[in-house]
């Protein structure tokens, strides 16, 4: 079985999946951020460094689903291939900070990838107001994402709800989390479980 987890910057997905993944005891897939040799780069100058951003976590996200494919495990997964390709490439184009060739042959990698491999068997979106990511981007300060404006995260907000509405590749759990706190307040985690619990019963 294979769960992911979606949404903005800042809207506690990686907290989710650790908790997530050590109620249920699904293997955890994490996004390569600590390691990714392109983030630093890519903040300060986001023109230069965008398709060369947007490949590395196309990359690392297809093997994770080659991995989880060809492990058969119960995996939790930290944001998925849909975003990359349908959210925040996009949105980089849109800003001019991609380049039409580079935005092309990104999207002919990804309708590639796409038609090997299959979408979650669930997948949470966690819906966050702009002031809620501002709060969470940094309270986990970050450096690198220091340099993040309002405006970035409005249009990544903007994709995100129009790209949810019309997400088809299987069952959908949407959490409203500007009121969650799934660390602080274990009555707010249980509301979710039960939520994963009726819609996985419902997957057999």
């Amino acid at each position: 079985m294979h769960v992911a987890i979606a949404g903005n910057i800042g809207s506690g997905k990686t907290t989710l999946t650790r908790l997530l993944s050590k109620h249920y005891k699904w293997k955890p897939h994490y996004e390569d951020v600590e390691d990714n040799p392109y983030l630093d780069d890519f903040y300060n100058e986001m023109e230069r460094w965008s398709f060369n951003l947007q490949i590395y976590f196309l990359n690392s996200r297809f093997r994770q689903i080659l991995e989880i494919r060809e492990r058969g495990q119960k995996v939790i997964q930290d944001r998925t291939i849909y975003e990359d390709a349908y959210i925040f490439a996009p949105n980089l184009h849109a800003m001019g900070l991609m380049t039409n060739r580079d935005y092309e042959n990104y999207k002919s990698l990804f309708d590639l990838m796409e038609s090997v491999t299959k979408g979650p068997d669930l997948l949470i979106y966690l819906r966050s107001s702009i002031p809620n990511l501002v709060k969470q981007i940094h309270k986990r300060g970050r450096d690198y994402e220091n340099s993040i404006s309002i405006e970035y995260l409005s249009r990544l907000n903007e994709r995100y709800e129009a790209w949810i509405t019309t997400y088809n590749k299987g069952k959908v759990i949407i959490l409203d989390v500007d009121d969650l706190d799934f660390v602080e307040k274990p009555e707010h985690l249980g509301e979710v479980i039960s939520k994963i619990d009726a819609e996985i019963n419902g997957l057999f």
